[in-house]
């Protein structure tokens, strides 16, 4: 179960990933999310992990393009949502 801050965050920035939104609701977002199997992960090295374990190349990346990534909600706590579109 992702937290209400994460959710919030992708249905306010969900066009960051997706060209048109794909919910217009907390509920709705929040079950986008978890069939889509989104994570919140704790910090940088864990996103950097994610992603290369996702098959993108990070080697090269700094830590502020990773954040860019449009896959990388990052949220007030400290933490990041990650969406696998």
């Amino acid at each position: 179960m992702l937290s209400k801050l994460a959710v919030e965050t992708f249905l306010k920035n969900q066009t960051q990933l997706f060209d048109e939104p794909v919910a217009e609701t907390p509920e709705e977002a929040e079950e986008f999310l978890e069939d889509c199997m989104a994570e919140v992960l704790p910090d940088i090295k864990s996103v950097r992990r994610w992603l290369d374990e996702g098959g993108m190349d990070v080697s090269g990346l700094s830590d502020r393009d990773l954040l860019d990534a449009e896959e990388v909600f990052p949220l007030h706590d400290g933490t990041y949502l990650l969406v696998e579109a």
